[in-house]
């Protein structure tokens, strides 16, 4: 089992020599997905007919402002339960999957480009099915380390997000992918760790759009801090769960 690798800790690339992309067809939840697209892209059509995605909190993330927005349902198993309510048959599917941990609808408007990344661990395959993809590479696509794909109505694309990626869309149309994080079978009974590891690291990155100056900090006290909420993130994430479904 290789070691769990999370970018909060090193800032230089995530380096393996894993694939590119996976077969989606060698894993469980693939089916699921395939066999409720029609469904999960119905409830993001009725969305959008009253409501708008909110842009990415990460402004760095992207070559233009406020081209990259979402709307998620369940973020590193903290679920969002004000959304719940819009994507009924969605949220049945994904708590049907074992190890799912966050699950989003993505926009990426014309002329819109997240820029080269390494994301947040290795722990997790991120999966992205395809609901509205108006071209194809050059003109829109997604790469991870040497290889562009292109995004495929009805299909998954399924890798490491370690792994360095950009997506684009050089389009006059929206883009819309329904995404998805599993946590692979091998880091499984780290679940809660993982995710609570990188709740932190999204915290962390949060906190630095607001105040620029944390980007600057030097690395041995971003790891300090990371490693003293890390804790706390563990304990909170179920508790709030509770709470927030004890309210609702």
């Amino acid at each position: 089992m290789k070691k769990i690798w999370f970018s909060i800790f090193d800032r230089s690339d995530y380096k393996d020599n894993e694939l590119n992309f996976f077969n989606p067809d060698d894993y469980h939840f693939s089916k699921i997905i395939l066999d409720n697209f029609n469904s999960i892209n119905q409830e993001l059509i009725n969305y959008l007919e009253t409501h708008e995605l909110e842009s990415y909190f990460n402004t760095s993330m992207v070559a233009k402002a406020n081209t990259w927005k979402t709307v998620s349902l369940k973020a590193w198993d903290v679920e969002v339960y004000e959304h719940h309510k819009y994507f009924p048959k969605t949220l049945q599917i994904i708590e049907s999957i074992p190890g799912l941990v966050s699950a989003s609808f993505n926009l990426l408007e014309p002329h819109g480009h997240i820029i080269p990344h390494c994301g947040d661990t290795n722990a997790i395959f991120r999966c992205h099915l395809g609901l509205s993809i108006p071209g194809k590479v050059p003109e829109c696509g997604f790469r991870v380390k040497d290889e562009w794909r292109d995004w495929e109505i009805g299909k998954l694309l399924v890798f490491v997000d370690a792994n360095n990626h950009e997506a684009i869309n050089n389009t006059e149309e929206n883009r819309f992918i329904f995404l998805f994080d599993i946590v692979r079978d091998e880091y499984l009974e780290k679940k809660r760790l993982v995710c609570s590891t990188v709740l932190t690291s999204l915290f962390l990155q949060k906190m630095a759009e607001t105040f620029k100056l944390l980007y600057k900090a030097p690395m041995w006290l971003q790891k300090l801090a990371a490693k003293c909420l890390i804790p706390f993130a563990y304990v909170a994430i179920p508790v709030r769960n509770f709470l927030y479904k004890f309210k609702k």
